[in-house]
C-alpha cells in the first residue's frame, strides 16, 4: 500500500471503511444486485449520472441511417461488448421486462437483437445508451 493509498483511506470513516472491505469480498452478480437493490431503494439511477457525449464520431455514423430513415422500422442489434455489466445496465434500462440473467445471456450470444421493429428514433436512443456503456451496435 502506497503512501497515497494510506491517506485516502485515513479520510473515510471506520463505517465507510468496513463497508468498502465487505463490498469488496462480493462477486460481480452480487455487486449487480447490490446496486439494482439500492437504486431501487433510493429511487435513483446511476445511468443519469453517466456520460452521454457520443464516442468520437462512432454514434455518428453508426446512427446516420436512423437520422435518415424518419420513421421507418428498425432493428438494434448488439455485435460486441467491452464491458459485461455496463452493457447488462444499458439492456436492461432500455428494456426494462428484461431480468438480469436474460441480459447477461444476451451478452454473450452475440449478435443479439435487442429491439425489434422499432420507430428509428427509439433505435437512436438505444443506440446512444449503449454506445455509452461500451457496447457496439448495429441497426437494421
Amino acid at each position: 500500500m502506497t503512501d497515497e493509498n494510506k491517506k485516502e483511506t485515513k479520510k473515510v470513516s471506520k463505517n465507510v471503511e468496513n463497508l468498502v472491505n465487505e463490498i469488496s469480498k462480493l462477486s460481480v452478480m452480487e455487486l449487480s444486485d447490490l446496486v439494482n437493490s439500492l437504486q431501487e431503494k433510493l429511487g435513483v439511477s446511476a445511468a443519469s449520472f453517466a456520460p452521454t457525449a457520443p464516442a468520437q464520431g462512432a454514434t455518428e455514423s453508426s446512427s446516420a441511417p436512423a437520422a435518415d430513415a424518419g420513421s421507418a422500422v428498425q432493428t438494434v442489434v448488439i455485435t460486441a461488448v467491452d464491458n459485461k455489466i455496463a452493457a447488462i445496465k444499458a439492456i436492461r434500462e432500455i428494456d426494462q421486462n428484461i431480468g438480469l440473467k436474460e441480459a447477461k445471456d444476451l451478452t454473450e450470444s452475440l449478435p443479439a437483437e435487442i429491439l425489434k421493429e422499432v420507430k428509428a428514433e427509439e433505435a437512436k436512443e438505444a443506440v446512444e445508451k449503449l454506445k455509452a456503456a461500451g457496447v457496439t451496435v448495429e441497426i437494421k
